[in-house]
This record gives structure tokens, C-alpha cells and sequence, in this order.
């Protein structure tokens, strides 16, 4: 009887030693699910208060607080390094010193020390026309991908890439028509594609248009423009090859508003749109095997 006791003695210390390892075990998991929960909340808060201040250094021109939000390797997906973009930044609240900035996140990843952070921006901004005499709106809208890592308990921005991006600027009447320009956010290099501007014509009015392709390169070189009447249904269009240099390029559509009041005709309205197209380079590398091929 004392044997069956002690061996039954025996039996529960077992089970209760492999209960409470695997209750320790089980405890310890879920302490560091906890503490996964709360570092990734922590960072997130962190990225979330970053973005914050991106917002509100660039409303305060405030040109040193921002740049100390981007690492110093920092690139963007045009190839600009750090000096390259945040003179663009300059030259951009130089001639636009009203000009204002939000930006939404949608979504935040994180991976360790490094994190993606997807955005969606606006700008909005006056521009002064002395020549014509007439004011001019500055809208832009794009979709970010930003890239961060954390160093030394710090995030910093360390590259950028626009998704997409089309802005507009209009002068006169123009700001009050509707104006779009549409072309691929991504295309193969040395591909042709179609953009096409498309406008509400308003009544009795002759609107003309250009539309011209530019590479994303600094200083930027402006090529010839040539009008032609846009359309009645409102839509011109035009072929182009993008490049093959591994730059992203825009489309960019100028257009000119005419009215005739039957004693002359004159411009009451000029607009600008710009659309950017990302351009893939080509991999000389990625060839096809043709035997695997040749199974399918």
C-alpha cells in the first residue's frame, strides 16, 4: 500500500513539475507577445509624433529641424542625395512662401529597427503672376512610401519614393475648371505610352494646350513647346518613348483659355498640370530559360 503511495506521490510530483514548467513556459510567451504589442506601439507613436513634426517644421519653414529628421545617406527615388533634395525643398518656399503641407499616414510596417510608412500628401499654395497681373493657385496631391530606421532609439527617414504625384497651377478663370492629366504612374524604360489632358472647355471659349516630356533631373531643362487647339470633347493627346537613362520622368500640359467678346479675343486663364511617371530601368540580367519554357 506504502509503494502504491509513493508511487502515486511519485506520478503527481511529475505532473505537477510538467504543469508548472509548461504554465512558466506559456507565461513567458505571452510576457514577450506583450512586449512585442507594446515596442511595436511604442515605435509606431514614435513614427506617428516624427511625421507630426515633418508637417509642422515644413508649415514653419523651418529648414533645420527638418533636415535632422532624415538620415544623412538619405536618397529618394529620383536619385536625389539629402544636400540635392532639401535644396529643391528651398527653392520650392522660395517661390512659393505661403505654401502648406499635410500629410495622412495610411499605414505603417515595421520590421525590427526598420520601418515603411505609407502617406498620402497634399500641398497648397498662392503664386503672384506680376507680368499678367493675376494671382495663381498651387495644388499638388501625391502617395508616398517613405523609408525608416531607428538608431539609437531614433527614427530618421533614410530614402523616399513617390508612388505617384500630379499637380496643378492656375491663373486667372483657369482655377475654376476642372483639369486632369492622365498618364502611367509606372512604365518600363524605353516603352511608349499615351497621355492625354482632359478639360472642361467651358462655353464659348478655345482652349490650347502643349504637352511635353521631362526628365526628373536637377537643374531641369525644359523642352519646346507646341499648341495645338484642344479638342471639343476637351481631351488632347500625345505619344511618348520613355527614356532609357534610369530617370523618372513627368508629363507636363501647359494651357491657354481664349475668349472672343466680338470686338477681340484675350487670354483670361493659364494652367499648368504636371503627372509623374516612374521609369523602370531594364534588367540586362533577367533572361528567360528557355528549356524551363519549353516545359510549360
Amino acid at each position: 500500500m506504502k509503494r502504491v503511495l509513493l508511487l502515486m506521490a511519485l506520478g503527481l510530483s511529475i505532473v505537477l513539475t510538467q504543469s508548472l514548467t509548461a504554465e512558466a513556459g506559456f507565461l513567458a510567451e505571452r510576457k514577450a507577445i506583450r512586449e512585442q504589442v507594446q515596442y511595436e506601439k511604442d515605435c509606431k507613436k514614435d513614427i506617428q509624433e516624427l511625421f507630426a513634426n515633418q508637417d509642422k517644421y515644413a508649415k514653419a519653414y523651418d529648414m533645420d529641424k527638418l533636415q535632422s529628421l532624415y538620415d544623412k545617406n538619405f536618397v529618394d527615388n529620383d536619385g536625389y542625395n539629402k544636400e540635392v533634395y532639401f535644396s529643391l525643398v528651398q527653392d520650392t518656399w522660395n517661390t512659393y512662401p505661403d505654401i502648406t503641407y499635410t500629410t495622412k499616414i495610411k499605414n505603417i510596417k515595421l520590421n525590427g529597427d526598420y520601418a515603411t510608412v505609407e502617406t498620402e500628401e497634399t500641398a497648397n499654395a498662392t503664386s503672384d503672376d506680376l507680368d499678367r497681373h493675376i494671382i495663381g493657385e498651387l495644388n499638388s496631391r501625391s502617395n508616398c512610401i517613405y523609408h525608416l530606421q531607428k538608431f539609437a532609439n531614433k527614427w530618421a527617414i533614410t530614402a523616399e519614393q513617390v508612388t505617384d504625384e500630379i499637380s496643378t497651377l492656375k491663373y486667372g478663370d483657369a482655377r475654376y475648371i476642372n483639369i486632369d492629366l492622365e498618364s502611367p504612374k509606372m512604365i518600363g524604360a524605353g516603352q511608349s505610352y499615351t497621355a492625354t489632358l482632359k478639360v472642361d472647355i467651358p462655353k464659348d471659349e478655345i482652349v490650347v494646350g502643349s504637352i511635353n516630356q521631362e526628365k526628373i533631373v536637377n537643374p531641369a531643362v525644359k523642352p519646346e513647346e507646341h499648341f495645338m487647339k484642344v479638342k471639343e470633347d476637351g481631351t488632347l493627346s500625345r505619344i511618348f518613348t520613355s527614356n532609357t537613362d534610369n530617370i523618372n520622368e513627368y508629363n507636363v500640359a501647359s494651357i491657354a483659355f481664349t475668349k472672343n467678346d466680338d470686338t477681340r479675343i484675350y487670354m483670361n486663364g493659364i494652367a499648368f498640370i504636371m503627372a509623374r511617371v516612374n521609369v523602370v530601368p531594364i534588367n540586362n540580367f533577367a533572361k528567360v530559360d528557355r528549356k524551363t519554357e519549353d516545359k510549360k
